[in-house]
């Protein structure tokens, strides 16, 4: 299985990973704008809230991999502040903040070495362990989900099931989230949704 790299990927793309031990990661794309590469999505007590990490910019076509993060703005602490505002409540959130604050704290240089690492850290806290490994050619057989296309991966998977959400009574069952949303409303659980 080949997938592109994202920021706080959405829930499908940990099926997916839940699925395989061995995952390749699209290393030698040209990075594509408007994606889960450098965007998320979250649910808040106004609705969906897409989180942006900010790069910087070339004019040349650059791989994804030597995409730097932009950190001459405020952005880590607005997306915190927002994480905290949408999550506060959550059963879990308390108890995997500091450790996922940590881990964006860190502030890696790359795009490519962010989304590791957060990747990595879901992967542990969910508790499944594939190996992912860069591919070292594009190969343009990536799976790549997408913000503006739906999907039926969970579907297909036939895991396709609501869970207790913060704002559900606003708006019920959202899907399509980040998978914090996930591990902060279900904790150890979120396993269970993923297989």
């Amino acid at each position: 299985m080949v997938l592109t790299t994202a920021y706080f990927p959405p829930i499908e793309y940990f099926a997916i990973l839940a699925g395989y031990s061995v995952v390749y990661m699209e290393a030698q794309e040209s990075y594509q704008k408007q994606s889960y590469r450098n965007r998320c999505r979250i649910l808040g007590a106004n609705g969906v809230e897409d989180l942006l990490i900010p790069v910087v910019h070339s004019s040349c076509h650059n791989l994804i991999t030597d995409v730097h993060v932009d950190y001459s703005t405020p952005w880590l602490r607005k997306t915190q502040k927002a994480i905290d505002s949408a999550y506060y409540t959550s059963p879990f959130f308390e108890y995997y903040r500091d450790s996922l604050y940590a881990v964006m704290d860190a502030k890696p240089e790359t795009l490519w070495e962010f989304n590791i690492q957060i990747i990595k850290y879901f992967c542990s806290k969910i508790g499944i362990a594939p190996q992912i490994l860069p591919t070292m050619e594009f190969t343009g057989e990536a799976l790549d989900i997408h913000p503006k296309h739906q999907n039926t991966i969970l579907k297909d998977m036939g895991i396709d099931r609501p869970y207790w959400q913060v704002f559900a009574d606003r708006f019920g069952f959202t899907p399509g989230l980040s998978i914090m949303d996930l591990l902060f409303n279900e904790g150890p659980e979120s396993i269970c949704h993923l297989k």
